[in-house]
Formats: structure tokens, C-alpha cells, sequence
């Protein structure tokens, strides 16, 4: 029998279904996310506009997604927004960790869970005179 040498390390059919299971747990739960966010769900599983849709749901401009093509820094940038999701929908810097760090449990737990989306990086959306999205409208 013979060994061949390879640069690319061979993973095991149970981490591979470990990981697959994994990365649709957090699918799942970005989906809903999305949908209480007033965005369509199908929108988390399409690879760029999803962070087109993440950045409009964090109130953040589109020329972000910029930033995130930059090496070293779209990883403080990522961050940022992973903050500003978990502020969006009224959580703190714990919550945030969680996201980052068990993002299989934290993501369908914000999505599933009774928490309910307050506005761009928490801000309540409210709607009359002077507000800027609908600034022509009276009360």
C-alpha cells in the first residue's frame, strides 16, 4: 500500500459531519434573525448580500463591506458589527462574546429566542417629523 504525501490535512467523515451540522445550526438562526429584522430570511444564505442585508439591519452604510476586504482590519470590523447586531436587538457586550466565540448556540438563541429587534444598533424606529427617514412626514 502505498503513502502519499499531501499538504492538505484529511478530515474524518464525523468532523466533517460535526462541522456541517454546525455551520447549518448557524444558517438556521441567522435566517430568523433576518426575518425579525424585516428582511427576507432566503437573503442569509446568499454570500454577499447577506452582508449587504447585516450591514442594513446594523445601520451601517454599504461602503463597510469595503472595510471587510481589508486583511487585519476587517477583523476589528467584524466585530463591530457582530457589536452592533447584538445592540440591535437590545444586547450587551456579554452577548456579543457569545456571538463570536459560540456562535452556534448565540445565533439561533438571538433568532429563536423572545428577543425582538429594536432598530439599527438599538435604536428604537420611530417615524414623524424631523426623523430621518421619513423627514418630510408630519405627527
Amino acid at each position: 500500500m502505498n503513502s502519499y504525501n499531501t499538504p492538505f490535512p484529511t478530515f474524518s467523515p464525523f468532523a466533517i459531519s460535526a462541522w456541517s451540522i454546525i455551520v447549518i445550526i448557524e444558517i438556521i438562526g441567522l435566517w430568523k434573525i433576518f426575518i425579525k429584522a424585516g428582511k427576507p430570511g432566503w437573503a442569509s444564505i446568499i454570500p454577499i448580500y447577506n452582508v449587504i442585508v447585516l450591514l442594513e439591519i446594523i445601520g451601517k452604510p454599504l461602503w463597510w463591506f469595503l472595510l471587510l476586504l481589508i486583511p487585519c482590519a476587517n477583523i476589528v470590523f467584524l466585530v463591530i458589527i457582530i457589536n452592533r447586531l447584538s445592540k440591535s436587538f437590545g444586547q450587551g457586550v456579554g452577548f456579543t462574546l457569545g456571538l463570536i466565540f459560540l456562535g452556534f448556540i448565540f445565533y439561533p438563541l438571538l433568532g429563536f429566542g423572545d428577543y425582538t429587534y429594536l432598530g439599527p444598533g438599538g435604536t428604537p424606529i420611530v417615524f414623524g417629523a424631523g426623523d430621518y427617514q421619513k423627514p418630510f412626514d408630519a405627527n
